[in-house]
């Protein structure tokens, strides 16, 4: 069990960094790179690996191993973060992903894609053996030579061959030591660790041949900081370690630390990089411990410019100011953090099922309050009720998230199927802190993935196509995502062609879905794209067009007792809208009685409650102000006998579901309950006009209320009810 969890821990926080590390490679691709983008993906890669390495998941370490390599090189700027990088860092992303998912399943032992792994694996390889120190070759700037053998002897000796002499900075040299190069962070000592320890462990894996410490940077012993590490070192070491084996004793200090490990006989380009990152004293005192250990021939001591060791304080040190600043500080740490925990969600489900019991019982305790007329028993319940509403409220806010988890996602899929269409997209997202169910969030994610692939395939035109409609070449998405009337309405809008309400008709009509002479909304006509089987689309294409893909849209929504809806404008755009309840367990209802039966109905959709106004025998319209209003009797809409007893005058519930208002006529008003939501099982499931149950504090079943579907009912016959309405108001008129 403990070994299970562990596992679980692994996939989870593997998962959490892996898309912490896209996030920051996309936005590097959108803002340019940064010291902290750089940075948050090298330690992503690294606490992945860190992670699977404490539970022997050789497999996933190994490939982590050699991404965080090329990292490292990143972060040192000797490789740039081109576009190949930038795709290939992505990729590596989604194997890593390939890997996590094979633990999860108890499949790690199993390479689940060896022919991916092979492939990027040797193109890790490829761009590591590329990457030189030469600022020459990386950004442009001038070379280590170039910056110091100006006037020097070997100058006029090299400037004439450029060749020979890239050729021997790529050649390798003649060091025979490993050379490890090392400045530990800042604040090393303040988590823990000892520096001197990872040295002493060193003399276990061979013999130091040298060491010199690097003393720039390094404080007056006045302004010395007892908690802070200002040490850096040069070490040559003798050993039969691999790689590997030497970076592994690093392990716990690697990040925000520089750890160099060049093998013996690296290209003399890494040994010029070293001495190029030290401050001018520090450089030359290397200099010449190498002189002093013959580690180079003369040729390659030519190349970097030190042909004596007086030469070396000259000419191997660059005059830039900034070569020989330390590496940053980290900034200082906050004084009080964020602590989390992490929870499993079948203990929160338990949490939130405890509480839904405890309203229940509750209600039952305020019943039998009211009927013995116990002031002091009824007094003690309400201030029950109070905390059991607290109580709920705190319960609910832990399963909410934001819809974030969801947005996060995009801006990948948008990048990946826009530059395999050859479309130039922009992808704006808003309200992504909007908060939902975690169960629906996690349901929410297939439906929006669906929408968006057939906006970016469907709905936006080709950049040629755009500009000779006038639009800009590059088009918009957008996901917007906000609370509205006791709901969560979540939006993608587009800029592209927008829907051809007559080709949709005429398909529609094709496939028998609608009369030839029938009259349809709008409204109607767009609804017919979550048909099963139902495209317009003139190609099949990887993504769309074979009619599979809207009408799980259309079900899943359904399933979270939603809506979805379209609404488009040729040539201008198209916006799919997505309506949820805030949450699937506990809600603030109100009661109603209709016949014998009591039905609730979701606080948050209640504007009001009127006495019934008078209304024209046979419609379904009132006035209420002025204005007309639809309305259902709920008593006929669900045929039910009428009330054994009660007032004759009924009451009118109005609710509000997005913009739209319709009435509900009901026998009688109970008030406000909190309603734990039940599901209908498979016999009443999918019964129009109910999205649940509760139980009430007396043991009996009530039904809750449908309210978008009721809604919807309402508008179907509004067109007819508000032209009886208008008739029958001009007919009374004087």
């Amino acid at each position: 069990m403990k070994k299970d969890s562990a596992r679980d821990a692994v996939v989870q926080e593997a998962r959490e960094l892996l898309v912490a590390m896209e996030a920051a490679l996309l936005q590097i691709e959108m803002e340019g790179p940064s010291r902290d983008s750089i940075n948050a993906i090298f330690r992503a890669a690294h606490t992945i690996k860190g992670s699977a390495g404490l539970f022997a998941f050789d497999s996933i370490v190994q490939f982590t191993h050699q991404v965080e390599h090329v990292l490292d090189l990143v972060r040192e700027e000797r490789l740039p973060l081109n576009a190949y990088m930038m795709s290939l860092l992505l990729q590596c992303g989604d194997y890593i992903g390939e890997l996590v998912d094979a633990i999860e399943r108890n499949q790690e032992a199993e390479e689940p894609n060896a022919e991916r792994r092979a492939t990027l694996l040797a193109e890790l390889d490829e761009v590591a053996q590329s990457a030189i120190a030469s600022r020459e070759l990386v950004s442009g700037q001038p070379t280590l030579v170039g910056q110091r053998l100006a006037g020097s002897p070997a100058a006029d000796l090299l400037a004439t061959d450029e060749a020979s002499m890239d050729a021997a900075l790529q050649a390798a040299a003649d060091y025979p030591y490993w050379h490890l190069s090392l400045q530990f962070n800042e604040n090393v000592l303040r988590d823990g660790l000892d520096p001197l320890s990872f040295l002493h462990y060193l003399r276990s894996l061979g013999r130091i041949v040298a060491i010199l410490p690097v003393e720039a940077g390094m404080p007056a012993a006045a302004a010395m900081d007892a908690e802070s590490c200002y040490l850096g070192v040069e070490i040559c070491l003798v050993s039969d370690s691999t790689r590997q084996t030497l970076e592994d004793v690093f392990e716990f200090v690697r990040d925000d630390s520089r750890i160099d490990i060049l093998p013996p006989h690296s290209p003399l380009c890494a040994y010029a990089a070293v001495l190029q990152r030290l401050a001018r004293e520090d450089a030359a005192r290397l200099a010449g411990q190498w002189r002093s250990l013959s580690l180079f021939n003369e040729v390659q001591w030519r190349c970097l410019g030190a042909v004596t060791l007086e030469e070396a304080v000259a000419a191997v040190v660059p005059a830039a100011t900034d070569a020989g600043a330390r590496p940053r500080p980290l900034e200082e740490r906050r004084a009080q953090e964020q602590k989390f925990i992490k929870i499993e969600v079948s203990k929160l489900d338990q949490l939130i099922d405890l509480v839904g019991e405890l309203v229940i019982a509750g209600a039952s305790a305020r019943l039998i309050a009211r009927r013995r007329k116990d002031s002091q028993f009824e007094e003690a319940t309400q201030a029950i009720d109070s905390l059991m509403e607290q109580i709920r409220d705190a319960a609910l806010t832990l399963r909410m998230v934001q819809i974030n988890e969801v947005f996060q996602r995009f801006p990948r899929i948008v990048r990946d199927i826009a530059r395999d269409l050859d479309k130039d997209i922009e992808l704006t997202m808003t309200g992504s802190e909007t908060e939902l169910d975690k169960s629906m969030v996690e349901r929410l994610a297939d439906p929006l993935m669906h929408i968006v692939r057939n906006a970016i395939d469907h709905g936006i035109e080709p950049a040629a196509e755009r500009i000779a409609a006038g639009k800009p070449a590059k088009a918009s998405l957008r996901l917007n995502a906000m609370h509205e009337s006791g709901s969560v309405l979540v939006e993608v809008m587009d800029d592209g062609r927008g829907m051809d309400r007559a080709r949709i008709l005429e398909k529609a009509i094709a496939q028998g879905l609608a009369a030839p002479d029938a009259e349809l909304s709008d409204g109607e006509i767009f609804r017919f794209v979550f048909e099963p089987g139902f495209s317009t689309a003139q190609q099949v294409t990887e993504l769309s067009g074979r009619g599979v893909g809207m009408d799980v849209v259309k079900r899943n929504i359904d399933a979270l007792q939603g809506e979805v809806g379209i609404d488009t404008e040729p040539g201008r755009g198209t916006v799919v809208r997505i309506r949820l309840p805030l949450t699937l367990a506990i809600i603030s209802g109100f009661q109603v009685v209709v016949g014998n039966a009591v039905f609730v109905i979701p606080l948050d959709m209640v504007v009001e409650c009127i006495d019934m106004p008078p209304r024209q025998s046979g419609s379904h319209i009132v006035s209420v102000r002025g204005e007309p209003l639809p309305f259902v009797p709920l008593r006929e809409l669900f045929d039910l006998p009428a009330r054994d007893q009660g007032r004759g005058r009924k009451s009118l519930v109005i609710v509000q579901y997005g913009q739209l208002r319709a009435g509900l006529l009901v026998d009688g008003l109970l008030g406000e309950c909190q309603a734990v939501i039940k599901p209908l099982g498979r016999l009443f499931g999918k019964v129009k006009g109910l999205s649940g149950s509760t139980i009430l504090g007396d043991g009996r079943v009530a039904l809750i209320l449908d309210i978008a579907h009721l809604v919807q009912h309402t508008q179907q016959q509004e067109q007819g009810n508000t032209a009886a309405y208008a008739e029958s108001s001009v007919a009374s008129a004087p």
